[in-house]
């Protein structure tokens, strides 16, 4: 009967350990996620990722709160405000992309030294994330994504290439273009930047007049590659419009059903993904699972890509994109 109590004991004990860890997560346990423009489509993966992490939460009585942008016109600028509006509210966590250090920085290290933890992802790296205090940076590592993207353009017959940035001042889409830069010349080919005013991003039309002027003016150019999966779509038909089909290669950072379509009948030569969907999910689930019981991952950084999607896998991440999930 000793046993038998003592198990009783025990076993009442470990549920109100239960019990009280759901309450002290019921009691303002509200992580904050700030994101990009609601209609940005790469975004509403990684969006689906907060929200499946949200319902992963709700047992235990966390909840999320997404703050999205308005535009890119001030993206560091407005970020900030958004990372201040977060910790004013009483966020228990925050969880913000690094887009561009020097504007956000003080409003993330005053949100520490409010004592809020805080997580980046999409956007940055672990030496930022250490240098502002941040608990840990999850998503790809943009310079090593350009340089992949860099050498398998090269190594895939392209000699002069374009990297079209539709939010030039980005520090993630910087490196990108950058890694793609410095890949391409490492193997004796060439590449340059096309920056793009920010209030170009979302118009279709603006996008595709720059790249088809460009391929006009400059014969010599043989690929093209876009920071974005939407941008990617303006490509196709500024290489259309330009009548430089066959001759001039298309590439792209991340992934969309046009784009896996173009691959797989190909149009497109390749797409580097850094699986946004994972990003979300990781960010807010282990922000959560860190301010609601103290646990912690120790690998640092997390990384989810880059990977490359090209004809050999196509076929495998489509089926992901009907779920939303790539």
């Amino acid at each position: 009967m000793r046993n038998v109590y003592l198990t009783m004991v025990a076993a009442g004990a470990a549920i109100l350990v239960v019990l009280a860890n759901a309450a002290s997560a019921q009691e303002g346990k509200s992580i904050y996620v700030i994101g990009a423009r609601s209609d940005d489509a790469f975004f509403a993966v990684i969006k689906k990722g907060v929200d499946d992490a949200a319902k992963a939460m709700q047992p235990y009585g966390g909840s999320v709160k997404y703050l999205a942008l308005q535009s890119y016109d001030k993206i560091g600028a407005d970020t900030a405000d958004l990372v201040r509006t977060a910790t004013n509210q009483g966020a228990a966590g925050i969880a913000v992309p690094n887009w561009v250090p020097e504007a956000e920085n003080p409003a993330i290290t005053a949100a520490i030294s409010a004592g809020i933890p805080v997580m980046l992802y999409n956007s940055g790296s672990v030496d930022v994330a250490n240098a502002v205090g941040a608990l840990n940076y999850i998503g790809t590592d943009d310079k090593l994504a350009g340089i992949e993207g860099g050498k398998y353009l090269a190594q895939n017959g392209a000699t002069n290439a374009v990297c079209v940035n539709t939010v030039p001042g980005s520090a993630n889409l910087e490196a990108r273009c950058g890694g793609i830069a410095e890949a391409m010349t490492a193997a004796g080919k060439a590449a340059k930047q096309l920056p793009l005013p920010a209030t170009s991003f979302g118009d279709p039309i603006a996008v595709t007049e720059a790249i088809k002027a460009r391929l006009l003016n400059d014969p010599t150019i043989d690929s093209v590659i876009t920071v974005g999966q939407v941008d990617a779509d303006s490509a196709a038909n500024a290489i259309a419009q330009a009548g430089a089909n066959g001759r001039v290669k298309l590439a792209s950072f991340d992934v969309s059903q046009r784009v896996l379509n173009r691959i797989k009948d190909g149009t497109q030569m390749f797409a580097i993904d850094q699986q946004p969907y994972l990003q979300g999910f990781l960010a807010t689930s282990l922000l959560h699972s860190y301010v609601a019981f103290g646990s912690a991952v120790p690998t640092k950084p997390i990384l989810t890509g880059p990977t490359i999607v090209d004809s050999s896998n196509v076929e495998q991440v489509l089926a992901g994109a009907k779920q939303g999930t790539r």
